[in-house]
């Protein structure tokens, strides 16, 4: 395995040490003489001053590693079809999340870097993702097959993308393997951050490929690669669900399938059904008003979406609205709105007045975008859902409370959470989402309902704090499903979302 040289200055050589001065009482240096000849002893001089002696130079320390500035935003020439250009893009995306950017935001930032076109954004898209639901068994096989960890955090990331294509099932692998490892060296070559690495990268993969049996035995040893979470997330989870932890992490590595929500305004769900089966889409109902597609299709091509018939919506979130009890006329607050999935439910549901409110401006676009294609209207605000200065002093009928939370439970969805999050992140969103719930509690009319939602798995930001919740405000719990487990059964497909319905006494 070719190592990356250091590159070091050579040290300048000391200088030789500069005789003292004589002083008078020493006596001045004698001169050079032939040999054998005796040097008449001179006479004793006057008395000079000293000279100053100038202070010595620093000396250079031994080496210096020189470090070369890198280029992270850097494009080579490669062909926007191919793999290679695939393969930088996800690694781009891949290093990014490693320094704190979520997964989303990092592709976004690759989609505008590259101008990919639609096509090699899926690809990229993908590659990424599988990536984040492998990772911590990628990291301990390069772990396994380097003696450290591989520099800059680009190089270390390539190795993980390209591992995660080949390190699965021969049955569904997407690339023939000795593809990969061609691409991925071009790319470690073409890239001025990895150049130095490319015969590192070629040994790796191929050693990955001649030893796959003993590598793969070795790595799933290690609870990191067999379940791809941080320890602390596997401890957590067992904890909480001691007989089902196990189907709990297995289907957070799943990619989740395409679930729609049939817009009951503008059709039904049996009708839906047969356009599908007309577009030869295989289908079924899996709620009220819940389709899954049995192979997920790119939205643009989802029948009936851009007329507004459907909406991607998974099944677990559609609980929400019918939970709410709507009728006509009702006032009706969203906290927390965006995306606005929930909220187009409510309004497709009931002739309500919807107020919705996220504290974060740039996501009500996105709403707004929602209701226009569905032909529905609501009253969007910026605004902070543990505050009252944007409040009328209005109560309403029914709130809708989605709080901020880990998102543990819908970690198939969004593979990159469970490598942002940190242990204690629990406690502070738990404490925030408790400080939302009580200020919306004084907005709710007496003989009001509202519902508190998150997508946690953790205990402490649902069960116990719905549990916390009613204690403190003397509120009458209804009858509501409780915590959603997604151990990717069947017919019970759906993401890790909890539900405690409240009622206000009069």
């Amino acid at each position: 395995m070719n190592k990356r040289p250091t590159l070091k200055l050579k040290t300048a050589p000391k200088p030789a040490p500069k005789a003292a001065p004589r002083s008078a009482t020493s006596g001045a240096a004698r001169p050079a003489s032939s040999a054998g000849a005796v040097a008449p002893k001179p006479a004793a001089p006057k008395p000079a001053p000293a000279a100053p002696v100038a202070p010595a130079s620093p000396a250079l320390r031994p080496s210096y590693a020189v470090k070369p500035v890198l280029q992270p935003g850097f494009q080579p020439d490669l062909k926007a079809d191919s793999l290679a250009f695939c393969l930088l893009g996800a690694a781009n995306a891949v290093a990014q999340v490693r320094a704190g950017a979520a997964l989303p935001q990092a592709l976004a930032k690759v989609f505008a870097q590259t101008g990919a076109t639609p096509q090699t954004r899926g690809a990229i898209q993908d590659i990424a993702y599988r990536c984040m639901r492998q990772l911590g068994l990628c990291d301990t096989l390069i772990g396994l097959m380097t003696s450290k960890a591989p520099e800059p955090p680009m190089l270390a990331a390539l190795l993980a993308c390209a591992l995660a294509l080949i390190a699965v099932d021969r049955d569904v692998q997407a690339y023939e393997e000795f593809t990969v490892v061609d691409q991925a060296v071009t790319v470690a070559t073409s890239h001025p951050d990895m150049a130095h690495a490319k015969g590192m990268v070629n040994a790796v993969l191929r050693r990955f490929l001649r030893e796959r049996a003993a590598l793969m035995a070795a790595a799933l040893e290690q609870p990191l690669a067999r379940w791809n979470y941080p320890q602390w997330w596997i401890d957590a989870t067992r904890a909480a669900y001691p007989r089902d932890w196990e189907a709990i992490l297995a289907n957070g590595n799943l990619a989740p399938p395409l679930t729609l929500r049939v817009n009951r305004r503008k059709t039904s769900v049996a009708a839906y059904l047969e356009q599908l089966a007309g577009a030869g889409i295989a289908a079924a109902q899996v709620g009220p008003f819940a389709v899954r597609l049995e192979k997920p299709l790119a939205v643009s091509l989802v029948p009936g979406f851009d007329g507004g018939l459907v909406s991607v919506q998974d099944a677990g979130a559609q609980l929400a609205a019918p939970l709410l009890d709507l009728a006509d006329d009702m006032t009706v607050l969203d906290a927390c709105a965006a995306p606005g999935g929930k909220t187009c439910h409510i309004l497709e549901t009931a002739d309500v007045r919807l107020t919705a409110i996220d504290a974060d401006g740039r996501r009500l676009p996105r709403i707004g975008e929602n209701l226009q294609r569905l032909g529905l209207a609501a009253r969007l605000q910026t605004a902070d859902a543990g505050t009252t200065g944007w409040w009328d002093g209005q109560q309403y009928d029914r709130i809708l409370a989605d709080v901020p939370c880990t998102a543990s439970g819908i970690v198939r969805r969004h593979p990159d959470i469970r490598w942002l999050r940190r242990k204690g992140d629990s406690l502070q969103l738990a404490t925030l989402s408790a400080k939302i719930l009580d200020n919306l509690w004084q907005m709710l009319r007496p003989n009001g309902k509202l519902l508190f939602v998150t997508c946690s798995l953790w205990p402490q930001e649902s069960e116990a704090q719905a549990a916390a919740f009613a204690v403190r405000n003397n509120a009458l719990r209804l009858d509501a499903p409780g915590q959603l487990l997604p151990v990717g059964a069947r017919e019970q497909d759906h993401d890790g979302l909890f539900y405690a319905l409240f009622q206000k006494n009069a």
